[in-house]
């Protein structure tokens, strides 16, 4: 049966390297053992299978102007469904219409190495299509099993530096004080204001490095690591420009295209599901290929228990997955008619 298949493949991806969570970080054998299985899944389907020079596997129909897929590498014990959804969807989609082609991508966590690699070359499909877990609690919070993406956010991550003198914990009376970490602080809760002001926008300090880094000394020097990240182009720039930040790395937002996305709310609509429209705030391979000029469309699947994810509580129910792969295999459908 169509529907316990693709839940016994999440299962089995889920399986490789023992646990606790799903453990194939990129370029290890786990991933590799992933790609072994999704290979013989699409062999299974009647799809023709390659790797290209970057290791990212294909299965291919004779109509395969339209490519679906995700990653199949995980963050240590990460979740189930996180880039194994995209893939395992893919293969059951492509299979039950007979057209089209489903792709593994190599190594998305660190970078989406493989689908960088694929968007800089000069083959691409007609359209892309990736169906994911929405890592967030939206569509749960709506009551909808599936989401809309309109946007990948842009990223810029940078650092801030906070300098201060250091001095005895215990002699230096307050009002003498260069409290480096004070500083900090103060900047940390800009950031966070800075990105609230701002509708879609978020902002992450991650770590801070104090020195001299002693219970008993007044900190001289603090360092602030900063993500920022925001739906358009605008936003980020006012956000980025908010925090006087300069970036160490810059992700640019793409939208979906309105072809693809169009395809996915006719099937959302022909079931009388909510048509629930959000931007992701994490990167992910789809975006790789929207900047290089591919349309684009991506279906998020409801996550739950507050839309945890990179950790083995990660949770889709199987009506929502497979109510996804439904959706997905009509809307391959409506663009191979």
């Amino acid at each position: 049966m169509a529907s316990a298949r693709v839940l016994e493949r999440l299962d089995e991806l889920y399986a490789i390297g023992g646990g606790p969570g799903a453990n194939r970080p990129g370029g290890s054998s786990g991933e590799d053992r992933a790609h072994e299985l999704a290979a013989g899944w699409m062999e299974e389907a009647g799809l023709a299978v390659e790797v290209d020079a970057a290791g990212n596997l294909f299965g291919r129909t004779s109509d395969s102007a339209v490519l679906i897929g995700s990653h199949l590498d995980s963050v240590p014990q990460g979740g189930k469904f996180d880039g194994a959804l995209g893939v395992v969807a893919g293969i059951e989609a492509v299979e039950r219409v007979g057209r089209g082609a489903v792709v593994a991508f190599r190594d998305e966590e660190r970078g989406c190495v493989g689908s960088t690699a694929f968007a800089a070359g000069d083959e691409h499909p007609a359209f892309f299509f990736e169906v994911h877990v929405e890592q967030g609690p939206v569509l749960e919070r709506a009551g909808a099993p599936l989401g809309l993406v309109t946007d990948v956010a842009g990223i810029v991550r940078g650092e801030r530096v906070f300098e201060g003198s250091a001095g005895h914990a215990g002699t230096v009376p307050i009002d003498a004080r260069r409290d480096a970490l004070v500083a900090a602080a103060e900047y940390v809760l800009r950031v966070r204001k800075a990105a609230a002001a701002i509708d879609g926008a978020v902002a992450t300090v991650g770590m801070l490095e104090v020195e001299p880094g002693a219970v008993n000394v007044i900190p001289a020097r603090v360092r602030v690591s900063i993500d920022a990240r925001a739906p358009d182009r605008e936003r980020l720039d006012r956000l980025v420009a908010e925090l006087g930040l300069e970036a160490d790395y810059r992700s640019e937002p793409v939208a979906m295209a309105e072809p693809a996305r169009a395809a996915l709310r006719a099937e959302l609509e022909a079931r009388g599901l909510p048509v629930v429209e959000l931007p992701s705030g994490a990167g992910h391979d789809a975006a790789k290929l929207a900047a290089a000029g591919v349309p684009t469309g991506m279906l998020f699947v409801r996550s739950l228990h507050g839309g945890i994810s990179h950790a083995p509580e990660e949770e889709s129910t199987a009506d929502d997955v497979l109510l996804a792969v439904d959706v997905l295999a009509g809307a391959l459908a409506r663009l191979t008619q």
